[in-house]
């Protein structure tokens, strides 16, 4: 559940950055529409969500890195007998 919302946000952020640049385009000139400012407003909202929910994702274990060639922290004494 927690990586799908963290899709959401990431489609939210690219429609936000997609919509600011319409405005931008179509505003051009214009100082009485604040519509680009608006929509910089939501995007930096929904990075610092984004981000709260990485770091949550993070602290909790849901996320974490499962990379085949790192099989994690290796306990003291146990090193790698490995020789050159």
């Amino acid at each position: 559940m927690l990586k799908f919302a963290i899709v959401v946000f990431m489609i939210a952020l690219i429609a936000s950055l997609g919509s600011g640049f319409y405005y931008l385009m179509i505003d051009q000139g214009e100082k009485t529409k604040r519509r680009t400012f608006h929509s910089l407003a939501v995007r930096i909202s929904l990075a610092i969500c984004l981000l709260g929910l990485i770091i949550y994702g993070v602290a909790s274990g849901q996320i974490g890195h499962r990379n085949p060639w790192d099989g994690g922290p290796v306990p003291a004494g146990q090193e790698s007998l490995e020789q050159d």
